[in-house]
Parts: C-alpha cells; structure tokens; sequence
C-alpha cells in the first residue's frame, strides 16, 4: 500500500508559484494496477518521483509499505564520472541485492556491450535509458513506477523490453502514467485523474478515459 496523506506539492520560480497537488489524500491499494493520466504539466510524474522518493512534498506525508521501484527508465540518478558496472553494483548494494547477479542480468538485457566499463558520461541518452531499464527489471519490486517508458531503442529491442517487462509483474503491479489509450488498458485495472492539483479515483478504465478526453 502507498498512501499520501494530505500532500501538498508547490513549484515556486521567482514570482510565479503552481500548486500541483493541493491536500491530497489517497491510497494506492495494494494489488491494484493503477493509471495516472492528467494533461500535459498537471504533475503526473512529479507524483512518481515523489512515490518513488526521489522528491519530496512540500508538505504532508507519504508512507509505503511495498518495496517500490524508481520511475523505470531514469537515468537521472546515475552518478556520470562512475562506469556502468560501478552504478550497477551500487544501486544492486542499497537494495540488499546479489551484485554479480545483478550486473549480470543488466549487461545482458542492455546490450551496450563493453561501454558498461565507462563512465556514464560517454553514454548517450539511448544507453542510459537502456541501462536504467534493464537494472529497474534486475531488481525485484511488489510494485513498478512506469513513466510513459515501457520501452526503448529499436523495434527488436522494445520487443524484447514489452515481454520482460509483462514477464516481471506477474508477480508485481504498476502505477503506469500515459497518454495511450492502447497501453493504459493493457496494463491497467484502475485509475487516477490528476486535475487543477486534486486526484480522482476511476474504478474503471472507461471511466478513467472519458474524463481524460473531456478535461486533457
């Protein structure tokens, strides 16, 4: 279960200030695959990273008692002057999991080859973001952030990431933001509309949409 309670998110850039969430309370049901759709700047991934704990609210408090992954597919948080491996087995120690285990599964599914042994600054961004999503998969979570990337490279490679990925949460779920209708109804049982900084519960995916098209 992941639960906000009264949270409050508020960007302030010189005299500008936008509420992106407003006293929100919520839970995140455990097994539950929940979509979060909103419009464009309306906070869907400022809400993942705060689940994720990568941000913080301005206020309130949000407590989870799953073992929950970062956004899939960011990149953000690696450090550019280590290599691959040493990101690797780094973020493999802070979870308490096997490092060559780990490593291993990356460097096979992101095929990057000998490039895992240099800095992460020579990467470009395809790299990263297929580094960072093989180690999201290498690491067992009870629940998955996915922020619009479900996959990424080539048409074989997004193949092969669409079936590790469907693979991985048999025995997890996800809080997935995204714009497709396709991909939403794929993934999702449930859903979440964020709008003018409140959050509302949609126990179907029709349901969910419909407001989506009315007020995005």
């Amino acid at each position: 279960m992941i639960s906000l309670d009264t949270v409050t998110k508020i960007y302030k850039v010189k005299d500008v200030k936008k509420v992106i969430l407003d006293q929100v309370s919520f839970t995140f049901d455990t097994g539950l695959n929940i979509a979060v759709m909103g419009h464009n700047g309306a906070g869907k991934s400022t809400l993942m990273r705060m689940i994720a704990g990568i941000e913080l609210p301005t206020s309130g408090l949000i407590t989870r008692d799953e073992k929950v992954s970062w956004p899939l597919g960011f990149a953000s948080g690696f450090n550019g002057l280590m290599t691959g491996v040493e990101n690797v087995r780094f973020v493999a120690r802070i979870y308490g999991e096997d490092t060559e285990r780990v490593l291993a599964d990356v460097q096979e599914f992101a095929e990057i080859g000998r490039s895992i042994d240099l800095p992460i600054s020579t990467y470009s961004s395809g790299m990263k973001a297929r580094l960072a999503f093989g180690l999201s998969l290498a690491i067992n979570f009870d629940c998955y952030l996915i922020d619009e990337i479900t996959a990424v490279g080539d048409r074989r490679f997004k193949k092969k990431s669409e079936v590790a990925l469907k693979s991985k949460i048999r025995d997890a779920r996800v809080i997935m933001i995204s714009h497709a209708e396709k991909t939403i109804r794929a993934y999702c049982d449930t859903g979440v509309l964020i709008y003018q900084g409140n959050m509302y519960f949609y126990d179907t995916i029709d349901g969910l949409l419909n407001d989506y098209r009315k007020f995005s």
